[in-house]
This record gives C-alpha cells, structure tokens and sequence, in this order.
C-alpha cells in the first residue's frame, strides 16, 4: 500500500501537468494512442523475453516521434494521425499475441494496471522519470505555454517550435509508460484527460488550473487505491470511477450554482422594478 500510493502520487501529477498540455493542444487521444502503442510495445516484450516496459518505452517513443514527423510532411491531421497510431499499435499487439499462444496473466496486469503489485525497483524507476519530467518541464515551462496557445507567434518570436513539440512528445510518450503500472493500457486516457477536464470546467488562470487538476488527480488516485484495498476491487476502476465521480460532481455544482445565481438576480430585477 505505501509503494502504491508514493507511486500513484507522482504518477498523478506527471500526468494531470503533461495532459493539461495535451487537452489545450486538442490531442486528448495522444494518451490513448500512446498507451494502444504501448501494449504493441508490451507484446514484443513478452514475445522476445525481453522486460515489457523497456519495449514499450522504445516502440512509443518511436511511434511518438514517427507520429509527429508524419504530421509535419503529410500535413494529416492531428487526430487522424492518433487514430493511425492507436489501430496499428492494438493491431501489432493482437498478432503477437495470437502468435504466442493468446493471452497470459502479466498481459493482463498491464492490460489492467496492477499498482498494489508494485515492486521496489519500479517504484524508485517511476519516481525517477517523475522527477526527470518534471525537471524538463519547469525548464521549458514558458516555451511550452507559448507553443501550446499560438505556434506560429511562438515561431515568430524565435521559439524553437519543432524542438518543443519533439521533446514534448517524447515525455508525453515516457508519462504514459510510467503510468500503466497504474492503471493500465485501457484507462490511462482517462487519468490524463478526465482532471483536467475538470479543472478547466471551472475557468481558473492557467496555473491555478494545474494546481486543481493535480489537487483532483492525486485525490482521485490516493482515494480509488484505498477504496480498492478495502473493498476488494481493481484500483484501475476504482480510480477512474473516483475521477468521473469528481467530473460530474463539479457539472452539478456549477449548474446548482449558476441556478441560483440567475435566481438571485431575478429577484434583484422584481425588486428593483417594484
């Protein structure tokens, strides 16, 4: 329970900051796509004997930067390239799998996550790379800020765009890896989108939007690995359903109080009429 929760704490803010950038730059599927890809990855793994998370790491990453090359020549829409990357990496992974005789219980542990099986060593690897993401960000924090709102006035303001935009896809690619031992390859776009989503939804500044949606993400995990603990269920689920939980709990709080913000100035308008 402590290495899952110190894990899932950094494995929420990594991903509550980098898919604030990913939903304002419209690739809200990238942590999807990534994560498919990822599962091609997993399967060469499993298939060469080889450790899943270190193929996964190099096919993403690959596939991440193939996917934003592709974009630059081909001039293919953002969202058409993803739902490229996402078909190919599930196709790969399907065929290596059939080959291999079907599916096997630590395919399904990434399929899944497993984040109460976490080891000591993938534990201090996660906060590592956390720690590294994190590093980098804060060093091209105001060029990434630039990048994501308007390119070409970046560009024009002598802003490495391309270089940006590489490296950012780069730990786009490594935070959804780190993540998978969280809540596996068919969540993971729900921890990157869902709190941010959710942040945005109540119209802050940009940085007090991070601020919330790490607040959202980090509760939402801490809560979902407890509730699966005690309650026997997948911490995967747990944390998602937390998540959406949060999501519509803010809808209806924002709907309650624009109610009776609309009744207060109604009232206001009867009296200043009579």
């Amino acid at each position: 329970m402590q290495r899952a929760l110190i894990t899932g704490v950094a494995i929420a803010i990594i991903c509550s900051i980098m898919g604030l950038f990913l939903v304002l730059k419209r690739q809200s599927l990238f942590g999807d796509a990534m994560s498919h890809v990822a599962f091609g990855g997993i399967a060469i793994g499993l298939f060469t004997n080889v450790y899943p998370l270190w193929t996964a790491f190099i096919i993403s990453v690959l596939a991440a930067i193939g996917m934003t090359k592709l974009r630059e020549t081909a001039k293919i829409p953002p969202d058409s390239a993803i739902a490229v990357l996402l078909s190919s990496g599930l196709a790969v992974g399907l065929v290596l799998i059939s080959i291999s005789g079907g599916f096997r219980l630590d395919l399904f542990s990434f399929l899944f996550g497993s984040i109460l099986l976490v080891s000591e060593s993938d534990m201090a690897l996660i906060l590592i790379v956390s720690a590294g993401i994190l590093l980098i960000l804060s060093l091209i924090y105001k060029k990434l800020i630039y990048v994501t709102f308007d390119e070409e006035q970046a560009e024009a303001a002598g802003i490495r765009v391309r270089s940006i935009n590489y490296l950012f896809i780069i730990l786009s690619s490594i935070t959804v890896i780190a993540s998978i031992r969280l809540v596996g390859v068919l969540l993971i776009s729900s921890l990157i989108v869902i709190p941010n989503v959710t942040a945005l939804t109540l119209r802050k500044g940009f940085r007090t939007t991070i601020y919330i949606s790490c607040i959202i993400s980090t509760g939402s995990v801490i809560l979902g690995i407890i509730v699966s603990y005690l309650a026997n269920v997948s911490p995967s689920g747990a944390i998602v359903l937390t998540d959406t939980t949060i999501f519509f709990g803010v809808l209806i709080g924002r709907y309650m109080n624009r109610k009776i913000h609309n009744s207060k100035l109604e009232i206001t308008a009867s009296n200043a009429e009579a």
